[in-house]
């Protein structure tokens, strides 16, 4: 059966290990490759200073010099790998409310999303802030997040021509995908709204907002609420509200 040859646990050079789950996405995977991540980090070994979560794997970055005994290494790795196969699945975890102001000069691309679909800007908001979307991984950019859950009917391809600059905070949709721009960067996705929240700031601990293994739901607001949530982010007194997965959204 193919579940027998997970997990995987290959070696990436001299200073990175790689831990392999499946070869497809789902939250299933998901949920042994962020299990391992926090198995790891209260290990604390000595010479492992980074994890990379993707959809199915966990890169393990290390400073062979400082990792004693390699071989046990190895072999602790491939033992905590199983180990995290337990975990029984990521529907119930911690989520992030980000606020979105939709359409207008926030949304430039609302109207395609109209004009493809057939649905209302209305239908459209509805359908993108009712369910939970789950970050499976951060990539492309620093900070940017790949979320799965969107609502399939509001799928849009992607512009034709990309643009030059995208502004941070941009939230948008590519085909079956939705993601939020967290700094101003190149891009050709179909932007329907913005967030007034920091996605990425180099100067804060951690720098991301969001994470891999967290839930986001989107909760649209005004014009007048985002240029208010804005004005407290600039001052450092904007809060972001937290929920927990399983709870009907207000």
């Amino acid at each position: 059966m193919e579940d027998q040859q997970w997990p995987k646990v290959l070696l990436a050079g001299d200073s990175c290990i790689i831990v392999e789950y499946g070869n497809s996405i789902g939250l299933e995977i998901n949920a042994r490759v962020q299990a391992l991540r926090r198995i790891l980090e209260k290990r604390k070994i000595s010479g492992v200073h980074e994890f990379v979560p993707t959809y199915r794997s966990l890169a393990i970055y290390f400073d062979p010099v400082k990792v004693e005994q390699p071989m046990h290494f190895l072999s602790l790795l491939k033992r905590l790998a199983i180990a995290a196969e337990s975990e029984s699945g990521v529907e119930k975890g911690v989520g992030i409310i980000i606020p979105v102001c939709y359409g207008r000069d926030f949304g430039p691309d609302l109207d395609n999303v109209v004009h493809h679909t057939g649905l209302t800007e209305e239908e459209i908001i509805n359908r993108h802030s009712s369910p939970d979307y789950y970050c499976y991984m951060l990539g492309f950019t620093p900070g940017f997040s790949y979320l799965g859950g969107m609502d399939e009917t509001i799928a849009t391809p992607r512009l034709k021509e990309p643009r030059e600059k995208i502004p941070a905070g941009s939230v948008g949709i590519a085909g079956k995908q939705t993601g939020i721009y967290p700094i101003d960067s190149p891009g050709g996705w179909q932007l329907i709204g913005r967030t007034p929240l920091r996605m990425f700031d180099a100067g804060h601990e951690p720098p991301t907002l969001v994470d891999a293994g967290l839930w986001i739901r989107f909760q649209p607001i005004s014009e007048e609420e985002y240029k208010n949530i804005e004005i407290q982010v600039a001052h450092g007194t904007y809060t972001p509200e937290m929920f927990n997965k399983g709870e009907v959204p207000a």
